[in-house]
């Protein structure tokens, strides 16, 4: 198990790196930050000495050797915007929030998909099934940004019952946890549906049927346990997911989180801010696809040996 765990923390330090990389270029072409920075009637020695005082002006690959210098210290500098702020402090004070609510998403959404997957599976092709089946599609479909605005135009504009956005206590979570696990539900369902609709076709739990089983023992100690594998690989994508792209979300619900300051960050060209919340994303969107690899190694042992 250990060689296993190895190899995936080498696989994450290589897709950090490379994502890393693919923004740094990506911010490099989208323009000076220096205009951004200075007022109008700036004049263009002024903007050159700034300029050359935050090495902007030095060769790509200069500034690119040097982050990439700085970043393995864990220094991505300064933030643009806010002086003497370092980027990664900023970043690091977002991120409890943004764990918190992905965190509480995919818990909702798990707990909910789950159950009405082993039903549509058990009850496959009754109008249960057909009617789970509607739903998981309809919410699959359903952009996650209008299906906040619309929980937040009944909830909050006309029932006056829950708060727009903002934090202040448990209410403030409710509306941004129920859009962001709407769709990750939506496909959870589905794929624990097929998983166990397989699975339950299998030999080994027709034997256990044949032996005299019961129901109960037959779907959850010999299907559902083998059929977890793909639902806890989903589970995993889906935070990852949920955590890159909660963006459009905390920006709807004025949620304090990574996705928020990136936006405000990229509308400034504030670059270091940029850079220390892909590399917070990178990161935790590759642990939790390293945890997902260790659960299911761990749930079906010929995995880890291979």
């Amino acid at each position: 198990m250990s060689g296993f765990i190895a190899k995936r923390l080498l696989d994450t330090l290589i897709v950090v790196f490379l994502a890393l990389t693919a923004v740094f270029a990506m911010l490099r072409l989208s323009g000076d930050p220096i205009t951004l920075m200075l007022p109008a009637d700036a004049s263009a020695e002024f903007a050159a000495d700034l300029r050359e005082r935050m090495g902007f002006n030095e060769p790509i690959w200069r500034q690119y050797g040097l982050f990439v210098t700085n970043a393995v210290q864990g220094d991505f500098g300064d933030s643009l915007r806010f002086t003497n702020t370092g980027a990664l402090t900023m970043v690091l004070e977002r991120l409890p929030n943004s764990l918190l609510l992905s965190a509480l998403s995919i818990l909702v959404a798990v707990v909910v998909a789950v159950p009405m997957g082993v039903i549509s599976s058990v009850l496959a092709n009754t109008w249960v099934d057909r009617t789970l089946t509607v739903f998981s599609v309809f919410f699959q479909s359903m952009p996650n940004f209008w299906f906040g605005l619309i929980l937040i135009l009944y909830f909050s504009v006309t029932l006056g019952i829950l708060p727009t956005g903002g934090t202040g206590g448990i209410q403030h979570l409710v509306l941004p946890t129920i859009t962001l696990a709407a769709y990750a539900a939506a496909r959870l369902q589905r794929v624990t549906r097929g998983s166990m609709l397989e699975v339950l076709k299998l030999d080994y739990v027709r034997t256990a049927h044949a032996k005299g089983a019961g129901f109960s023992s037959l779907l959850f100690k010999h299907a559902l346990k083998n059929a977890m594998i793909p639902v806890i690989t989903l589970t995993a994508l889906q935070f990852g997911q949920m955590f890159g792209s909660a963006v459009i979300i905390e920006t709807i619900f004025s949620w304090p989180g990574i996705g928020r300051l990136i936006v405000q960050s990229i509308e400034f060209r504030d670059f270091p801010v940029v850079l220390a919340s892909v590399f917070a994303i990178s990161v935790v969107y590759t642990l939790a696809n390293l945890l997902a690899d260790i659960a299911y190694a761990a749930v079906d042992p010929q995995i880890r040996y291979t």
